[in-house]
Parts: structure tokens; sequence; C-alpha cells
């Protein structure tokens, strides 16, 4: 009998980092484990209210040692035996300043504290500036080196970031060798590196945020960065020229972590990717399918054979590049600063109340508030959508524009704001909550819409990640917004699993991810076809949506 073989997929999202243990036949599960970031979770090194979003490097070190141990206990020592790769993918752009050797410098004693020296989390939009400057700057140069990037830069990518940190912090300026992505570093550290130079960098964030392309021989050369800053002098040659695609080996395991997670030696470390291409790996995407994973933003993935798609470029979009997705086929990426979190942020503002007024009360015991308080705030998602389903909506109904963390895509604006409009003294929570989620699905229209008239064809969607699988309302919504069905993948895990079938593809066990896709895919278990009346008044109101952003856009952010 063949030996069966096993790989982990580990998968680091906002708020925690999720390893899942899978038989790299079919794909089964048999074990998993999450690490919440205990730095995040009290709120450490950010400061919402400038949009500051760091987290610190021992909150990834000690997520990944941590949940793949207990992996690994829960599958047991033949299993474990029997492992023959890992690999990761990672939020991104979340970039971090390195020394020489590659240690983050927040790891070294004199800025464990700093959190300029720490990683920037995706979400962070404290480089608004300095993505506006490489916006303006780049249109000085010929070729237009963000032409595969969509035509603009956004603040939420690599180079904003590292010049305003270079900027704002002399210390970690001169301190810093390098920088390196997140989901670069991981392999890294798994591998033991020791040289930043030798550390392999994944096509998919430096294609997609890093401005690398294989018609510039690489980055934009030298003076495009020093004519931008000059501080950025030197920095193009303490980055990389080459890149792999995640299908590839970044290394072998180091001594230490096969001693520290209890791995065999060879053990393969895959090259490293953002958690939607990964992602849309895992939830087996099909050329010209929009494959969405919603969870607090959206990341929209799309495949296209090269050849088909030539030489045209879609404006506005998070970047096309060769093999950022599969290798062989072109990536585009695309996205939404804000889907779950728009959620969030209603429930947030309804539990302030609850919070406050409960938690005060005189009327009850510690323990009663406590649990009263609990419960009301895991029903308002529930209860919101139940009633806001019901409701009889109209083309007049309320209207809401979904820019509350910005505008990713089409045309990346960071600066944008959310709005609702038209309410009046009959607007309740049910009617808000629905013309947010309505504003949700408009923005993913409006990616789609911006593909078509681009001419590349969306001839489906996938679905997954969180808000997916939990929400039936939502998902509806989204089929009638875009008048298409939209599947929904099966796996819980779609980012862990991706992984897991790239592990395997390092590995050898695949000979290329699309086997792996086939063996290992968990298909899909369930589907959502548009109601045409429906579909037709979602139609009339998403002119009347883009119509308000329009007035946002042009009026309350010029009067800012």
């Amino acid at each position: 009998m063949k030996q069966e073989t096993f790989v982990i997929g580990v998968d680091y999202g906002t708020d925690s980092v999720r390893s899942i243990l899978v038989n790299a036949a079919d794909g089964q599960e048999i074990a998993s484990a999450v690490f919440y970031y205990p730095r995040w979770k009290e709120g450490r090194y950010c400061a919402p209210q400038t949009n500051q979003f760091r987290q610190h490097p021992l909150d990834y070190v000690e997520g990944l040692e941590q949940t793949i141990k207990s992996c690994l206990s829960q599958a047991g020592a033949a299993v474990a035996a029997n492992v023959k790769a890992i690999s990761v993918d990672t939020t991104g752009s979340t970039p971090v300043a390195v020394d020489k050797t590659g240690t983050p410098l927040a790891l070294l004693p004199e800025f464990a504290e700093n959190p300029n020296a720490m990683f920037i989390l995706w979400k962070d939009h404290t480089s608004v500036k300095e993505a506006a400057e490489i916006n303006a700057h780049a249109e000085k140069f010929q070729p237009n080196y963000l032409q595969f990037v969509g035509g603009i830069y956004s603040s939420e990518w690599f180079w904003a970031k590292l010049l305003h940190i270079s900027r704002v912090d002399e210390k970690i300026r001169n301190a810093a060798y390098s920088w390196v992505e997140h989901c670069d570093w991981i392999p890294f550290l798994l591998t033991g590196g020791n040289d930043v130079n030798a550390l392999r960098r994944g096509v998919c964030a430096a294609g997609h945020k890093a401005l690398w392309a294989k018609e510039f021989n690489g980055l934009p050369p030298e003076d495009f960065f020093t004519a931008l800053d000059p501080l950025l002098k030197g920095v193009t040659e303490r980055l990389f020229t080459e890149t792999y695609t995640s299908d590839k080996a970044a290394g072998t395991i180091s001594a230490e972590w096969s001693a520290k997670l209890g791995l065999p030696a060879d053990v393969v470390i895959g090259v490293g990717a953002f958690d939607c291409h990964m992602g849309a790996v895992g939830g087996q995407i099909e050329p010209y399918h929009l494959s969405k994973v919603m969870g607090t933003s959206t990341c929209d993935m799309l495949v296209a054979p090269i050849e088909e798609i030539k030489d045209t470029l879609v404006k506005g979009i998070c970047g096309q590049v060769p093999g950022s997705i599969i290798p062989g086929m072109l990536g585009l990426e695309a996205g939404q600063s804000a889907f779950g979190d728009a959620y969030a942020w209603f429930k947030n503002v309804l539990a302030w109340p609850v919070q406050q007024i409960i938690g005060q009360s005189a009327l009850l015991d510690a323990q009663t508030k406590e649990q009263l308080i609990q419960e009301t705030l895991n029903n308002i998602i529930p209860v919101l959508s139940q009633q806001a389903a019901a409701l009889d909506w109209n083309e007049n109904s309320e209207l809401a524009v979904d820019w509350l963390n910005g505008r990713r895509t089409p045309d990346a604006n960071q600066l944008l704001k959310g709005a609702v409009a038209g309410l009046n003294l009959g607007t309740s929570a049910p009617r808000i909550f629905r013309a947010i989620v309505e504003a949700t699905c408009f923005g993913a229209k409006a990616i789609a819409d911006r593909f078509v008239e681009q001419g590349v064809p969306v001839k489906g969607l996938i679905g997954m990640g969180g808000v997916a699988k939990k929400s039936p309302f939502i998902m509806q919504m989204m089929a009638d917004v875009m008048s298409m069905p939209i599947r929904i993948h099966k796996s819980e895990q779609t980012c862990a699993l991706g992984a897991a079938m790239f592990a395997a593809t390092a590995a050898g066990v695949y000979n290329k991810v699309e086997e792996a896709m086939d063996a290992m895919g968990q298909g899909f278990d369930a589907e959502y076809h548009p109601n045409a009346a429906q579909a037709a008044l979602y139609a009339k109101r998403y002119e009347k949506y883009k119509a308000l952003g329009f007035f946002v856009e042009t009026k309350l952010t010029a009067a800012e």
C-alpha cells in the first residue's frame, strides 16, 4: 500500500492565523488550529483614528508554532512523520523593514516597541499622501510603471508604505537594509534564512504591489524612485530582481524549525503568496470566473489564458500578473476595502448603547449583564438580516455608498468616505442595514463591470470566506445585483486549503497546481440564482448608487 502523504497550509488573516493539516491525495482535513494575535487583539501599536494598523512579528511567529504544533498533536506522530510540505498565505500588502539578515526590525531590542518597525497591515492608510505622489510622479515617465497595476497606486501597497516610514522615522530608515512582504518572510523564517539577498520573493506580492514586471526586467529603475524622493536612493538594489511562482520551493525546513515543530528534516517550504490568490486556488477558480474571497474586505480574483488576454490592460484594478494565481495563466486582482467591515461598523454603532447602558445597569448582576450583552451582540447581524430581507424595497428606498474604508477598486482612492442617503423619520435599523448590504453588492458589480468594459469577460461568480458561508441574505442579493449565479465553495478554509494545494505541488506530489485543485478540491455546496424582478429593481438602483458615488467623490471629497 502506498504511504499516505500530508501537507500543511497556513493562512494568516487580519485577526488570526489558521493552519490546516490535509491529506495530499484528496484534500481531506485531518486537523486544524487557529491562533488569535494577542498583541493585535489588545489594540497595541494601532491608532484607528489615524488609520495606523501595525502587527508585531511575534504575533505571527507564535501563531505559526502553536497552530502547527496543535495540528500535529491532533493528528498523531505517524501523520507528522509523513508531512511533506508547508505553504503559507498572508494578507497583503503587509511589508516590514528588515536588517541584512532578514530580521524584522521589531525583533531587535532597540525597536521592539516601535510600530514603524513592525509589519504594516494591508489596511493601514497612513501613506495616502505618498500614494498620491507616486501616481502624480508616474505620469512623468515612459514607460508607464503603473500600467500593470491598473494605472493607480494605492496607499495599501508596498512602495507607499516604505516611503512613508522612511520619511517619518529616521532611525528605521537608517537601520533598514531592505523591506520584505509578510508572505515572503514566513517561508524565509521556516527555512532558516539569514541573508535577505537570498530570500525568494513571490511573483504574487512583487507584481501586484511592488511594481515588478518582466517587461521592466524587474522593478522600475533606480531613477524612478530617487526622482520621487532622494531618501529612496539605493533601495532597489537591496530588494530583488527575480521572482517565483507559488508552485516552487522556497527551500527546506531548517533544523531549528524541524525540531521545534516535530517535523521531518526534508519538509519542503513553498513560495508564499497573498491569501486571496491562494484562496482562489483553494476555491477551484476557473478561467473568466470572478472568485470572490469575502471577509472584512473582498479580494476578487480572475484568471485567463495569457494568449487570449494578450496586451489588454484593465484600468483601475489591483494588477494583472502572469503566474500570480495559477502558474502559466494571467492573474487579475480587484477588491473592496470594506465588505464585512461595513456590516461590523453598523453593528458597532448599534452595540454602543447596549454595552454602555446595560454595562452600567444597577438592575443586573455582573454575570447576567455580560451574558445579555454577548447574546445581543451575537444576534445583531442575524436579526438585522432577517428583518432586512422582509422589507418592502423600492427604487426610492434608502441608498448607501460602501466606501467606509476608502475605495480599493475600481480606481483606488482611500480618501473617499461612505454615505447613506434618503433617510427619513421612518428609517429603521434594518433599512439602513439593507442599504449598506446593497451598497457592498453594488461595489462588487462595479468591479465586474470594469472587467467587462475593458475587454475581459466575467462568465460566473465563485463565493468564498465567512460572509459567503454564513449569510444567504447577502449572497442572494449579490446574485440579484450581479444578475448571475454565484456558487459557494464547500470548504470553510479555502485560503489555507489553497496553500496546502501549493504545498503539495511544491513538494512534487502533483506536477502542477491544477492537478492539486482537481484532486484536493472540496467542490461547492450552495448556489444562488438571480431573481428576475429583484435584478430589475437593483439595476435601476445601481444607477442611483453610481450617481451618489459621483457626488460623494466630486463634491464632498473636494470640500474637505
